[in-house]
């Protein structure tokens, strides 16, 4: 909603909405991160940010994204999705979900990466099978390498809930290139 549909609303609309919710974002200087990814692999920049030695990129905090699995060709998140990421008809946006699988499928293909080369998303295709609500628990994101070429580089991607239920899957297309030097 617009600041001008906030204020034109009666008193009376803003008292039944109920009392305001917030979230607080804490985030480190994303050059900063970025600075270090082109003086290592790809494994080794994620599992040092696993670990807690590089911090995450601030997109994490926006969506509680955790990285639990780093394995060459294959890495899993974690995201407990709350009502912040709620549409209008009371389910987590797609865009969430699809932001958690852009995330996996972007860092597969980083997990294969050498020293000095990058990527980035080209394309994604995202399938939603199932609705997310905020109290639907953590969800687990795996992101899986195809195939990883030295122009273009092929992931798959699926997202279960904490049943295991399958709520949403992707494949993407990525570009590889030149990282700059610092």
């Amino acid at each position: 909603m617009s600041e001008t549909q906030q204020t034109d609303a009666p008193a009376s609309a803003h008292e039944a909405w109920g009392e305001p919710r917030t979230r607080e974002l804490t985030w480190f200087d994303p050059m900063q991160i970025a600075a270090q990814a082109p003086l290592m692999s790809g494994v080794e920049f994620l599992t040092r940010m696993r670990e807690g030695v590089i911090p995450p990129p601030p997109i994490a905090a926006h969506f509680g994204l955790d990285i639990d699995v780093v394995e060459e060709g294959r890495v899993t998140f974690t995201c407990t999705p709350d009502e912040s990421g709620y549409n209008p008809i009371g389910t987590i946006h797609g865009g969430v979900l699809c932001t958690l699988l852009d995330t996996v499928c972007g860092c597969a293909m980083q997990s294969v990466l050498p020293q000095g080369k990058g990527y980035t998303s080209v394309e994604i295709k995202v399938n939603y099978l199932k609705a997310v609500r905020g109290n639907s628990g953590p969800l687990t994101a795996e992101g899986t390498v195809v195939k990883a070429g030295s122009r273009v580089g092929f992931t798959e991607a699926v997202v279960r809930d904490a049943t295991g239920a399958v709520v949403a899957t992707a494949s993407s297309t990525l570009l590889v290139f030149d990282l700059p030097t610092p």
